[in-house]
């Protein structure tokens, strides 16, 4: 009895030393396939180092011209979705929600279009679009000649890029500083401050910006005469070579916040194990932000920049209105504000209607530009 008492628990006892032999070779294979996935991701993360996309073999590397186009084909063979009633059934959800939209663009962006014919016509509104005369292109030579149209196509380009270039950086910045605290709470609360400025009207935003740079107390003024920068108040209103970046600031101000999200949304995808694999190589907050943010969010900023390319003309004419005076008129008008003042104050729709098909004609020349450019450097694409 004592024999088979012994025999049991001796082999209770194997079987407890087999057991955790067993664990820990679990163990083990389980810390040596941690220690691979970690030696890929930090592969991944040396190859934002170095120019150019990585491959697995030499992650330094820019891609040959062979592998990009094995890539393609691989992408191009693919399984396509195939569109079809039953595709479409299952999608009537997203269908039916996209309906209004699509009438409101063609109700709104489409149907005028028509009214674009004016624009190679001498129109008269009592003659309607097929009874006025036809003039081809008469109308645009008239535009591209014009002196005041030369004035403020050049104020037009330079508030855009000026405005494409600030809003990029501030935006960006905001949105990887916003990223580094770690605080939950004071995050959100000023997340939602920065965001507020983008619902507030540009009326609204020109009276803050006029009580802000005012000579009599104005905020800036008196921050700047105090540093000893001006020995006295300055009409920041007066002076045209302050215009353009009066312009671009209050449009900083006005949509940083909002611009910054998409960045955020970026920011959110990438995988946390990159920066693990970066805090292993030695890297810092300021090192994982160039190595591993700025490069995970690369993808995004050359698909809004291409975006907002074909918006560069559209730099409105609100906050220009509002603030312009005779000091500073010939470097404010924009070429809305030319719209404005040909097509409805004096009733030349044609001018107006050319000068609007003249935007539109430079902004998909810029797009196409761009398109072609991130195409040759094999980044991210519209088409």
């Amino acid at each position: 009895m004592k024999g088979s008492v012994a025999a049991v628990t001796d082999e209770k006892e194997n079987n407890s030393f087999s057991a955790e032999a067993d664990s820990a070779d679990d163990i083990a294979a389980k810390n040596k396939a941690d220690a691979i996935k970690r030696r890929e991701l930090a592969y991944t993360y040396r190859s934002n180092l170095a120019p150019g996309n990585a491959t697995d073999e030499d992650p330094g590397e820019p891609l040959s011209r062979a592998e990009k186009r094995r890539r393609k084909a691989e992408r191009s063979a693919e399984p396509k979705v195939k569109l079809n009633k039953k595709t479409l059934w299952r999608q009537k959800e997203l269908i039916i929600i996209t309906i209004p939209f699509i009438l409101y663009g063609f109700l709104f962006y489409y149907i005028p279009l028509g009214g674009w014919v004016m624009a190679f016509q001498k129109y008269k509104p009592q003659n309607g679009l097929f009874g006025s005369e036809w003039v081809g292109l008469s109308v645009f030579e008239r535009i591209l000649n014009d002196k005041s149209f030369q004035l403020v196509f050049r104020n037009t380009l330079a508030m855009g890029i000026i405005n494409l270039v600030l809003s990029f950086a501030f935006a960006i910045g905001f949105a990887l500083l916003l990223n580094e605290v770690r605080l939950r709470r004071p995050k959100k609360f000023v997340q939602t401050v920065s965001y507020l400025p983008h619902f507030l009207s540009w009326i609204i935003v020109v009276g803050i910006i006029r009580d802000m740079l005012s000579m009599d107390h104005g905020i800036v003024n008196e921050i700047l005469v105090n540093l000893g920068i001006f020995d006295g108040p300055v009409n920041f209103f007066s002076k045209p070579s302050w215009f353009w970046w009066i312009v671009g600031f209050s449009n900083v101000w006005k949509e940083t916040g909002w611009n910054s999200i998409i960045y955020l949304a970026a920011i959110t995808a990438i995988n946390p194990e990159m920066y693990e694999a970066a805090s292993l190589d030695g890297a810092g907050r300021f090192g994982k932000m160039w190595h591993v943010t700025l490069p995970g969010i690369r993808p995004t900023i050359f698909i809004l920049l291409l975006i907002n390319l074909g918006n560069v003309l559209n730099v409105g004419f609100e906050v220009q209105y509002l603030l312009t005076n005779g000091i500073v008129k010939s470097v404010s008008e924009t070429i809305d504000i030319w719209v404005l003042y040909w097509g409805i104050g004096q009733g030349d729709f044609s001018i107006g209607t050319a000068a609007g098909i003249f935007k539109s004609v430079i902004a998909i020349i810029l797009i196409f530009l761009a398109n072609g450019a991130a195409k040759a450097a094999g980044e991210e694409r519209l088409f």
